[in-house]
């Protein structure tokens, strides 16, 4: 996929020194200047500045060991919670978790990465903001698809949920807190997507933040920080108090890197009625810089009238979106507004979803020839050249 994205410009102000040209008048002597015998002191640099030293490296720890006990990754020998990994369940639960995940890696996330180099190269030089609206705990593919923003912001309708403190609970609870998740990902680590029966009844207890930490764990990552946050009437983020709209704020850091990312989720109803009686959150969305949309497995709500509002705000405000035929309908992205490149096969959306057939789209995937194949699953078709994936950017205004 290609893109003209909005690069920064680097100006450099260079002064310039006026030097006289009048000449002095004959047999006067010109008086040579003095040589001055102080050396100069070279000014001392100034200290980089560390981003990280801000941030309780206690709690980062204590997080940091969390997502990867829930990741089925082992924590260092001196975390309060390496004890917990003697625990025969536990043991299970890595050697399932670490077996899955390596299939996973190989056939599937190893190949959206590489394809993320190939096809989002310039989107991903602007380090974009990425928002993700329809996400569930999906902070996976938005990291892999835009592994260099340095914000995402996801929403969806299951609840934010609170992170375990493994060492205030039973061994029975511990056990059920980790087969909790592993069951919540079932149907992504299968199909790349969660399916929405299944978040509904698997995340109406424990959230989605479980599952974002642990993808956070996987990717290498350091939590940071951790904050309960909630959108006010004046779409400002404040902690979390009773009438605001429900989210975290997650710092993190990649391993390696020393520059702190921000993730935010939010629980919210963004339908139509929904965006009418939260209006907030549209103010909010209108305040990210240029994002970057994601759309995968959005169950084609967009293309309902009862989301169209939703659909707009996004048409508006993004530089680009990267979607699927669940996203919204071709035929929303004004030729004089957008370039679309398409990847993949598109034929017909799978049964559960068969009204929501795109004859125009069907015809550019037959027409274009130029079309490159995707060598992976994504979205509801997961099969290997079953999937369709479509870029849009926005075109420049004369």
């Amino acid at each position: 996929m290609k893109i003209k994205a909005l690069l920064a410009l680097i100006l450099t102000v260079t002064g310039l020194q006026s030097c006289s040209q009048t000449q002095p008048q004959q047999d006067i002597e010109t008086p040579q200047p003095e040589v001055s015998q102080t050396k100069t002191t070279p000014p001392i640099p100034p200290k980089p500045v560390d981003s990280l030293a801000s941030y309780d490296p206690k709690k980062a720890d204590n997080l940091t060991d969390t997502a990867k006990l829930m990741a089925g990754m082992k924590v260092d020998a001196k975390s309060k919670l390496y004890s917990l990994e003697k625990s025969n369940f536990w043991m299970n639960y890595h050697n399932f978790i670490d077996s899955a995940w390596s299939k996973l890696e190989k056939q599937q996330l190893a190949k959206v990465s590489q394809w993320s180099e190939q096809e989002l190269a310039t989107i991903n030089q602007s380090n974009p903001e990425i928002f993700y609206p329809f996400s569930g705990p999906d902070f996976l593919y938005a990291y892999l698809f835009f592994p260099t923003s340095k914000k995402y912001v996801l929403t969806a309708l299951e609840p934010v949920g609170t992170l375990p403190d493994f060492n205030q609970l039973s061994e029975t609870q511990r056990n059920q807190k980790l087969a909790d998740v592993k069951n919540s990902l079932y149907s992504l680590l299968q199909f790349s997507f969660f399916q929405t029966k299944e978040m509904k009844s698997d995340l109406s207890n424990q959230g989605v933040l479980p599952l974002i930490v642990f993808f956070m764990a996987r990717t290498n990552n350091r939590i940071l920080d951790l904050q309960y946050i909630g959108l006010d009437q004046d779409a400002k983020i404040q902690k979390f108090e009773k009438g605001m709209i429900p989210g975290v704020k997650i710092d993190f850091v990649p391993k390696g890197e020393k520059q702190p990312r921000t993730l935010y989720y939010f629980s919210a109803d963004i339908s139509d009625d929904g965006l009418k009686k939260t209006p907030q959150y549209s103010q909010f969305v209108k305040q990210i810089n240029q994002p970057v949309t994601y759309l995968k497995a959005a169950s084609y709500l967009m293309h309902r009238p009862t989301f169209s509002a939703i659909r707009e705000l996004i048409l508006d405000q993004s530089q680009a979106i990267l979607q699927d035929d669940s996203g919204i309908p071709l035929k929303s992205f004004a030729e004089k507004q957008w370039n679309l490149d398409f990847f993949g096969t598109y034929t017909a959306p799978i049964s559960l979803f068969s009204v929501r057939y795109q004859s125009d789209l069907r015809k550019v995937y037959q027409t274009n020839s130029s079309i490159k194949p995707l060598n992976f699953g994504v979205g509801y078709k997961f099969g290997v050249n079953q999937s369709n994936m479509m870029l849009a950017t926005k075109k420049e205004k004369p």
